[in-house]
């Protein structure tokens, strides 16, 4: 093997010449001087066209590469500008690095894949960059990565949901393959226009072939769904369903609560300040007030899922407070339509809404206007045994690379960390198949 041979295959470069070699004693970094091979020069290096030269550019240019041991190391070659006749005058292409990269493509494969296996300060120190710099490549990373496959092939059964990504009320639309468990798109935003990009990439023909969409209940879902996808059929989210009723139950345990402290102030002499003596009488109103307080969880959590002492205060919740306890009921009642069969549950489901019609409870009353609505898409999770619990899954992962993303300056480079991470097609390691 020739010597400019060995040179490219440590260096991690193809369709190159080693002209050169050289070590810099004062920053102890080590130069290759490299040049393209004659096939792959004076090309545009946006389309890779071959192209007339125009000018050599503003002379010699460095690309840093992966370190060889400990050292440093940079490619460093002429930059010579080419006219192009689609993009006019550019940037000849080199075949070691993209277009305006200033990363080889070896260290660019390195950075992403290990901002999606490690921690970010683990990146920085290992690769000596910026964190925001390990942003931009995997940016780029993803998009050459992206245009190697259809993300949208064999897609029928999708999930929609949104996730916080930033304080200040910013987010990201999320879809989900369903069948392949796949983060197929993601875009910052959370409104009609957002989710209509996604219908647009993935064109009309297509939008006939998704048989499936589960989503909660948020309209500019549900607008944006039947006007692109009338055929498909809308799911909603069981676990979203439930937290309704869940929400409704401490609207009316809040109010129980403040109506024992009502009672408190009205029925029970004002406490002076200090340790109330012993023989001090007793204060049942405030005794009952703290203990509506702090019943939150065993009102909350499944029954099979209580302890003892929550077991002990949801009896005592269910024999002082009828109408508390006929919210709680209502509550599992509902969660337990979602365990039965099909037709099972078209009568459960009904039956409730009728009882919750006539509970008298405030919040139960509006809660089974908002299942009216929604009758069809809750009985639709149901009979297709979907929800939306793998895109939950999905938020849940998003959210740990939302925190490893964190000081990244743009919402970009979040949405490519999460793509190579979560979309079936992470980077493998530089020299590994």
């Amino acid at each position: 093997m020739q010597k400019s041979s060995i040179w490219c295959t440590l260096l991690g470069v193809e369709k190159t010449i080693v002209r050169g070699l050289d070590f810099e004693e004062d920053t102890g970094v080590f130069i290759a001087l490299v040049s393209p091979m004659k096939s792959m020069r004076n090309r545009c290096g946006i389309c890779s066209r071959r192209c007339r030269r125009y000018d050599r550019g503003g002379g010699p240019r460095r690309w840093r590469t992966l370190d060889l041991g400990t050292i440093e190391t940079y490619l460093v070659a002429e930059s010579p500008r080419v006219r192009c006749p689609e993009h006019g005058v550019t940037v000849a292409a080199v075949p070691w690095a993209r277009h305006q990269a200033g990363h080889t493509r070896i260290f660019d494969q390195q950075i992403a894949w290990l901002a999606t296996q490690t921690s970010k300060s683990a990146v920085t120190q290992l690769m000596r960059i910026a964190w925001r710099t390990v942003g931009s490549i995997i940016d780029r990373v993803w998009k050459d990565t992206a245009a190697t496959f259809d993300p949208f092939a064999n897609l029928t059964r999708i999930g929609i949901d949104e996730i916080s990504y930033k304080r200040g009320h910013k987010y990201l639309t999320v879809v989900v393959d369903h069948d392949s468990g796949r983060l197929i798109w993601a875009s910052p935003g959370r409104d009609k226009a957002t989710l209509g990009k996604f219908f647009d990439a993935l064109g009309d023909e297509r939008c006939t072939e998704i048989t499936h969409v589960s989503a909660d209940a948020a309209e500019w879902i549900a607008t944006v769904v039947a006007a692109r996808c009338p055929q498909a059929v809308r799911v909603a989210d069981p676990i979203h369903i439930v937290m309704w009723a869940t929400d409704a139950l401490d609207a009316e345990r809040r109010t129980a609560w403040n109506r024992a402290r009502k009672a408190a102030r009205e029925n029970e002499p004002a406490r002076g300040r200090g340790r109330p003596p012993k023989v001090a009488p007793e204060r049942p109103d405030s005794e009952r007030a703290t203990k509506l307080k702090n019943s939150r969880y065993a009102l909350w959590k499944n029954p099979e899922d209580l302890t003892e002492k929550q077991q002990a205060k949801l009896s005592w919740i269910v024999q002082t407070d009828p109408v508390l306890g006929r919210a709680y009921y209502l509550k599992e009642g509902l969660r337990t339509v979602f365990k039965l069969p099909y037709a099972e549950a078209v009568v459960a489901l009904d039956r409730w809404v009728s009882w919750a019609r006539r509970s008298r409870i405030p919040s139960f009353v509006k809660l089974q206007k908002a299942i009216v609505k929604h009758r069809d898409s809750i009985l639709a999770s149901i009979k297709h045994g979907l929800s939306n619990g793998r895109i939950e899954s999905m938020n849940t992962k998003i959210r740990l690379i939302t925190r490893v993303a964190f000081g990244f300056k743009s919402p970009e480079a979040l949405i490519s960390l999460a793509m190579l991470s979560l979309g079936g097609r992470k980077p493998v390691l530089p020299g590994r198949k």
